[in-house]
């Protein structure tokens, strides 16, 4: 059976230290057959000038998905886990469980797959954010403040990683700046 991806919920702003934790223990308990890459996705953006500061070009670098932890691993032929590597994991500091049940992990799909591994092996040179978003197309907002909310992309705002949503509150129209990965595709 080969690797798959799945997707491991952690401790908000732990993510690194849950990803190094977990190579290290992969490395020591010699299961790099069973557990193959762990991934905490990131993107480098350019950081805005400073007034009065140098003209020197730095960077800011955001975690794409805060709170979870990407894992190429492979499971039994009866879908689990594999016991060892199950503790491995459960027993790491942060950690809290998989996406799918409680002992059947669901690997994600192909496609999303390709698209994060597609994110974490961008060039490293900051170049803005492709967004797959159009002005006038119906989103649903995954996750913040207007959850579950529907609107309609109103502006891209590539460069910033924003897209201005306009979604109805108490009847009224209202223009709401979301991060890329907060809201869906209808």
């Amino acid at each position: 059976m080969a690797k798959q991806w799945y997707v491991l919920r952690v401790a908000s702003n732990k993510e690194e230290q849950v990803r190094q934790a977990l190579e290290r223990k992969v490395k020591i308990e010699g299961l790099e057959d069973k557990i193959g890459r762990v991934l905490v996705p990131m993107d480098r953006r350019p950081k805005p000038p400073t007034r009065g500061k140098s003209s020197e070009k730095k960077f800011v670098e955001r975690k794409l998905y805060p709170g979870y932890v990407f894992i190429e691993m492979e499971l039994e032929d009866n879908g689990t886990i594999g016991e060892d590597a199950w503790f491995l994991i459960r027993e790491t500091t942060g950690v809290g469980d998989f996406i799918g049940s409680a002992s059947k992990p669901i690997a994600m799909s192909d496609a999303d797959a390709d698209k994060m591994l597609m994110q974490v092996e961008r060039p490293a040179e900051g170049a803005t954010m492709t967004v797959e978003f159009a002005k006038g197309e119906m989103v649903k907002i995954r996750e913040g403040a207007f959850e579950n909310f529907e609107g309609v992309v109103d502006e891209v705002l590539a460069e910033k990683g924003l897209i201005r949503v306009i979604v109805t509150i108490f009847g009224r129209a209202t223009p709401v700046e979301l991060e890329y990965w907060q809201v869906e595709k209808e």
